[in-house]
């Protein structure tokens, strides 16, 4: 029975079934694996975004716009004039809006609030929002980093 012969077949046979579960697995395994990752992608950091037009904005409203790949919102106070800011809440990351009524930045998370200068004035929001520049040319709004 442990005749020399034999060891070597089934030496083979259990190396070719190894590698061949082995190729397997991997088969199965590497395509799943590499689609779990996230994508590597070069986020972009403009320099200016284009935000849109004077006569979409009226006056005492807002609205939520992307700066590379992150929300920024919009604001054209009451009297006329334009602000940005960053739209991510400093209290836990929430999205904030601009309200109308209040005539001032709100995030709904924990009734966070916050003044046209950015400032936190009420809630759990530990700081001001981060301020963005804001240019108008030709009828055309475009919010830029403060620098």
């Amino acid at each position: 029975m442990n005749n020399p012969e034999n060891k070597g077949r089934r030496g083979f046979l259990n190396w070719m079934l190894g590698t061949t579960f082995g190729g397997l697995a991997t088969a199965v395994f590497y395509p799943v694996w590499k689609y779990l990752q996230p994508p590597k992608g070069v986020e972009s950091n403009p320099s200016s975004v284009l935000a849109g037009t004077i006569s979409e904005m009226k006056p005492n409203s807002g609205k939520i716009i992307k700066y590379g790949s992150k929300p920024v919102i919009l604001l054209r106070t009451p009297e006329g004039d334009f602000k940005a800011y960053t739209a991510i809440c400093t209290h836990l990351a929430c999205i904030v809006q601009y309200r109308e009524d209040f005539e001032h930045i709100w995030c709904a998370c924990h009734n966070g609030h916050y003044d046209l200068q950015g400032r936190n004035i009420s809630g759990p929001p530990p700081r001001p929002l981060d301020p963005y520049e804001v240019h108008v040319k030709e009828e055309k709004i475009f919010v830029s980093r403060i620098t």
